[in-house]
């Protein structure tokens, strides 16, 4: 492809970048990489099997943590056959479609996991703040109006930044800095001018990556001022205890995912290393500890798995 020509007129790829400095050791590399998404793919898998087959889980708390698990099995599935196919077989190349339908599926589900714990987040409200009223707040027709209002608007915030970077000219080096697509890397190959580009990923931060946060932690302040003023010193631990599984989790998103958005924008002089060790993590610590949260700090989920396990047995 030549300088300055435009994705509408010719087939347009873009090529994967391993692990900078380490090329020759892609092949070791891949162990680790295997071992966390058989992980992810094993624990979400069983938190969904152990809650689909225990009535007695059919709860709404334990139904927004199987959305929590559905989302992380989405972006598990997103980025693992261009992540393992380029350290086993070192395919680099991806088109510019498959591209695209990377970074469309990778934000989705990764805005998904925010609007998730957010949903999670307003279910601990109401457990211990409205508790009389929980199950007449949070039934079944509720718990699937908030899943489908979760999936439009994840759906309607991406879709804009996919249709505002299709029409500009790709005509820098085709070198993406990871081994999967994403939108902060991909604007970089852009030889056009990217300021509408640049100020709805500024709004889509402020209304995603900040108000869901801030809202957590509102509904944490509200529980905190629940707690505080009417419990007691038992029953304070007792409900601070049954939200630490979501704080954990809640850490495990924000964390990564506002470092790699700070990086991209602050740091982009830093050496490639850096920028892929910070996306690997953002991309795989979410799918590969929440399972392992949950499952050490739920004593019902703990049950659920042995049940089904033993039931296979017999």
């Amino acid at each position: 492809m030549s300088e300055g020509t435009n994705t509408t007129e010719l087939p347009f790829y873009c090529i994967l970048m391993g692990i900078p400095g380490f090329e020759a050791m892609h092949i070791w590399i891949s162990i680790p990489f295997c071992c966390l998404y058989t992980i992810s793919i094993m624990g979400n898998t069983t938190i969904l099997a152990v809650i689909w087959s225990e009535p007695s889980l059919h709860q709404p708390m334990y139904l927004f943590l199987s959305m929590l698990a559905l989302t992380d099995l989405g972006l598990t599935l997103t980025t693992l056959p261009t992540v393992m196919q380029l350290l086993w077989f070192n395919v680099r190349e991806i088109s510019f479609e498959a591209c695209f339908a990377q970074v469309f599926f990778l934000h989705t589900f990764s805005f998904m996991e925010s609007s998730v714990l957010l949903a999670m987040a307003y279910d601990r409200f109401v457990a211990i703040c409205r508790p009389l009223h929980y199950a007449s707040i949070l039934t079944e027709n509720v718990i699937g109006r908030i899943g489908i209002a979760i999936i439009i608007r994840c759906v309607l915030a991406v879709l804009p930044s996919l249709f505002l970077l299709k029409r500009l000219p790709f005509c820098h080096s085709h070198l993406l800095s990871h081994s999967y697509c994403l939108h902060q890397d991909m604007i970089r190959l852009v030889c056009a001018d990217t300021r509408v580009n640049s100020w709805y990923g500024f709004v889509l931060v402020l209304l995603i990556i900040v108000l869901d946060p801030l809202l957590i932690l509102v509904s944490y302040g509200l529980i905190l001022h629940s707690v505080l003023g009417t419990a007691s010193q038992a029953e304070r631990f007792k409900a601070l205890n049954n939200c630490l599984s979501h704080i954990l989790a809640v850490l495990v998103l924000y964390v990564p995912m506002v470092g790699i958005s700070m990086a991209h924008r602050f740091a982009r002089h830093a050496p490639p290393l850096v920028h892929v060790i910070m996306a690997n993590v953002y991309l795989l610590s979410p799918p590969v500890m929440n399972p392992i949260i949950y499952t050490v700090k739920t004593k019902q989920i703990r049950q659920g798995i042995h049940h089904l396990f033993q039931g296979k047995a017999n």
